[in-house]
């Protein structure tokens, strides 16, 4: 994937429906994302980024995937069982970043916070694109979502991946393998063929979306340097 750089925000909206009565410009936070696949270094990002700006004097929340008081438990232990449904899975997490959204995100976005989300919307459509899922109803269902001030998503090629995650947990998950897709027997060449696909998600959900790519294949302090440069721009503009 090429880097590129999304445009200005000019204003705050959201990228449907909405949500009823909540008004926008009393929103005097900041939404930042971080996307990327597991093992693009997401965490250690966001936690340097936390760091840096809370010792820049500016107060932080955190929100992810499976962070939601309402659904994160029964979420996680249904996907133990590895037998989820795709529209099942994909309602299971909309809920989760709905009630995350409801009761952190919007509060702390009104009392002037940096949300810092460690994944959004985005992982969770080019999921469900990848199963099959009609794009218009994803959409749709995340209609409610209030557009971040800004989106990096952390590109690292499927082969690094590979050999981050078994460095890191010495085996591949089950559903950042997409076994469930019944891509190949072999969770090495499904981990492959899932996690080429799911960039290849990425890349057409960013000509809606319009993201910041980061090349994620380069050292940690590298790509800590470039996210603090963006966000300081960001944080001048505020």
């Amino acid at each position: 994937m090429k880097e590129t750089t999304s445009s200005k925000k000019t204003c705050r909206r959201f990228y449907g429906h909405g949500i009823p009565h909540v008004k926008l410009e009393t929103l005097a936070g900041k939404l930042i994302v971080v996307e990327g696949a597991d093992g693009s270094g997401r965490s250690t990002q966001i936690a340097r980024l936390v760091e840096w700006l809370e010792t820049s004097g500016h107060p932080t929340v955190q929100v992810g995937l499976k962070h939601s008081t309402l659904v994160s438990s029964e979420l996680q232990k249904a996907q133990q069982g590895n037998i989820l449904s795709r529209t099942t899975l994909s309602l299971f997490y909309a809920t989760d970043f709905a009630d995350q959204l409801e009761n952190v995100i919007l509060p702390a976005l009104k009392a002037g916070f940096i949300v810092l989300a460690d994944r959004y919307i985005y992982t969770l459509m080019a999921r469900d694109m990848v199963r099959g899922m009609d794009e218009a109803w994803l959409k749709n269902l995340y209609g409610i979502a209030p557009e971040p001030d800004a989106v990096f998503y952390l590109s690292v090629d499927p082969q690094e991946l590979v050999q981050r995650n078994l460095a890191k947990n010495a085996a591949l998950d089950y559903w950042e393998s997409g076994m469930d897709l019944g891509l190949s027997r072999d969770m090495f060449d499904s981990f492959l063929k899932y996690q080429t696909a799911m960039q290849g998600a990425f890349r057409q959900l960013r000509k809606t979306y319009g993201f910041t790519i980061v090349d994620a294949n380069r050292p940690v302090g590298a790509i800590s340097k470039e996210l603090r440069k963006k966000i300081r721009v960001l944080l001048a503009n505020r």
